[in-house]
This record gives C-alpha cells, structure tokens and sequence, in this order.
C-alpha cells in the first residue's frame, strides 16, 4: 500500500474550524488522505453550531471531541495547517504549513457558521487536489 499523505488541522480549541476541516477532508479525500485534527487549547465539546452545519452535508460530529495538540502529530503529518493557534503549533522542519485565516465560529449563529464552513470546504478540494491529483490512465 503506497504512503497516503497526512493533514493535520489545528486551531485553537479544536471545535470547530478544525473538527470541520478535518471531516471534509476525509470526507471527500476517501481514504486517498489521512486526517487528523487537534487544539492548542482544547474544548470540552464540539460547538453545537458546527455539529449542525456538517449535519446539512451528512457529516456527522456528534461522535468526535477536541483533541490536544502534541508534538507527535505534527510530526506525524506532511502538512500542517494552523487556523488561528498563533505560535502554539510547534515548527519542525520538513514540513509544510498553511496558515488558513478563518473566522472562529464560536458565538456565531448557524447561518454564520455556514459561510466558514463553505469556505473551508473549498479550501480542502484545492488542498486535496494538490496532495492527491487526479491521474489521467492514458485511455480514451
């Protein structure tokens, strides 16, 4: 089985810009990529807002819960992209990193939360077609 590219997506409390990030990504990557996300200080659960909003993709979230960045899973992970953690993302090297400048869906209502999440679902089909472009098989 060849090597499958892995993203780690990271901000601050892990409950929503990455919990999304990370279920599109392996939503629509399909086993092609894999996935993990995490928070430089997590939350005690994902915002419900979130939890609706991926719920109208057929995403479901309520089994997830915010995870504590450690320093094995960027080391784990080929890119990293940060989404408002600041400095709290250790740098090392050899890896990629994007810093994604989102809003913070906390205290947003679901129609806000909806406008991050479109916007975050468009960045994870560009970021995927970059890791795992589409191979053309010669044949017409």
């Amino acid at each position: 089985m060849p090597d499958l590219p892995e993203v780690l997506f990271v901000c601050v409390h892990n409950a929503g810009r990455s919990q999304m990030a990370a279920a599109l990504m392996d939503h629509h990557a399909a086993g092609r990529v894999l996935v993990r996300s995490a928070g430089s200080a997590p939350a005690d659960t994902i915002n419900p807002a979130v939890i609706a909003v991926m719920d109208e993709l057929g995403l479901d979230l309520t089994k997830e819960f915010p995870k504590p960045l450690t320093a094995e899973a960027v080391q784990a992970a080929d890119v990293v992209i940060t989404m408002g953690c600041g400095d709290a993302c250790p740098v090392l090297p050899g890896k990629r990193y994007l810093d994604w400048q989102l809003d913070d869906p906390a205290g947003k209502t679901v129609n806000e939360v909806r406008l991050i999440r479109d916007e975050i679902d468009a960045r994870v089909k560009a970021l995927l077609a970059e890791l795992v472009p589409v191979r053309c098989t010669g044949e017409t």
